[in-house]
């Protein structure tokens, strides 16, 4: 019998299983932790940031603060705050900015922005530990905001009833529109991406902002493949978001997701590192231990890469493991395969060669195939 002690883990926990990114920034970041973790990484940007120091509206909304002071300022992104700092200089307004700024209440969203926050001389006057926009209007509506003429940085994604909240208790609201999301250039990684997530070769996809998640949707939409893409997100491909508000246009959508406690990247690995392995199915099978992951099994503990078609072999005898399934049924299962079963007989010779112990999976003479688990193992796996 196998005994795990024997054979430690030579791979991350991660391996075996393929990850797709949206990120727009940090991608390489994000895919370099999944990849040292062994996920395989399918990089697919799903917007593109637009700097916006030429654009008239940031430009209009800095002289609006630097001609009558907010009361409050609230910073919700260290990227955003600094290109506003950056724009302003470059129209020549960077001291006058500063200037009006440091007789303003500051609030930032989370350490990152404080740290942009300070750097650029400045100081806040508080900053929830939960990293969480919703804690800041919770805060300001506490106090009261009524009469208040309120600066908020906009960050390139909807901030969903922030700014409406605000309004709704009296305050001007400013907005400072620092960038803006567009669809990509280049459509193509993010139609294989949803082409990967409806094949189920995907088996997870990160999101790090909302505009991303809202993208990827609108994308599948425009593709016809919306339900498909919805249905594939619900059951089979995990959605792990970076935090509550990147979760949203998902979850409005029926999507189940799954957040860091902590709002970052490393935090995100860490979570499909729990994640990931414990949806995998394992099983005693022939004397072994055997983890069926996204495009690779752990037999005993050891990575085991399988093709394209040997998995979807796999996974039809795991979802019945010891009962028979027919060739029939196998072919079904085959991507592409047509009516001829000998392609079954050629992929399961391929599979089996993959796993590296053909006792694995038994052929039932003219009925198909099955795979052996473990007589005690039987009862469980075999009642209904």
């Amino acid at each position: 019998m196998y005994d795990e002690q024997e054979q430690p883990p030579q791979h991350g926990p991660l391996a075996g299983f393929t990850v797709g990114v949206t990120a727009a920034r940090r991608a390489d970041e994000l895919g370099a932790l999944l990849e040292r973790r062994g996920a395989a990484v399918v990089h697919a940007p799903a917007l593109r940031i637009v700097p916006l120091s030429d654009d008239s509206e940031l430009l209009a909304a800095t002289k609006d603060i630097i001609g009558q002071a907010p009361d409050i300022a609230v910073a919700t992104t260290a990227i955003g705050f600094r290109g506003w700092v950056e724009a302003a200089d470059g129209w020549g307004l960077g001291e006058d900015l500063l200037a009006r700024l440091r007789g303003v209440r500051i609030l930032a969203r989370g350490p990152k922005v404080k740290g942009a926050i300070r750097a650029a001389g400045l100081t806040e006057e508080w900053s929830p530990a939960s990293e969480s926009l919703a804690e800041v209007l919770d805060r300001l509506l506490e106090e009261g905001v009524d009469g208040l003429r309120i600066a908020v940085q906009l960050h390139g994604e909807p901030l969903p009833g922030f700014v409406e909240s605000l309004r709704a208790g009296g305050a001007e609201v400013v907005g400072v529109p620092v960038y803006r999301w567009l669809p990509p250039e280049d459509l193509g990684p993010v139609d294989r991406l949803i082409d990967g997530c409806v094949a189920r070769t995907l088996d997870a996809v990160t999101f790090t902002s909302a505009p991303a998640a809202a993208s990827l949707l609108s994308r599948a939409q425009e593709r016809g493949l919306l339900d498909d893409l919805l249905a594939a997100l619900g059951h089979d491909v995990l959605s792990a978001c970076v935090g509550p508000v990147t979760a949203l246009p998902l979850q409005a959508r029926g999507v189940d997701t799954v957040q860091p406690e902590r709002f970052r990247l490393g935090p995100l690995v860490q979570l499909l590192c729990r994640e990931l392995p414990a949806r995998a199915r394992a099983l005693p099978v022939a004397g072994h231990r055997v983890e069926i992951r996204g495009h690779a099994a752990l037999v005993d503990g050891a990575l085991r890469p399988v093709p394209p078609a040997g998995m979807s072999l796999l996974r039809a005898l795991s979802r019945r493991p010891g009962w028979v399934v027919s060739r029939a049924e196998l072919l079904r299962a085959l991507p592409g395969a047509g009516r001829d079963e000998h392609a079954v007989e050629t992929a399961m010779a391929r599979l089996r060669s993959a796993l590296g112990a053909p006792k694995l999976i038994q052929t039932v003479v003219k009925r198909g195939y099955r795979l052996a688990l473990d007589p005690a193992a039987e009862s469980k796996y075999g009642e209904g």
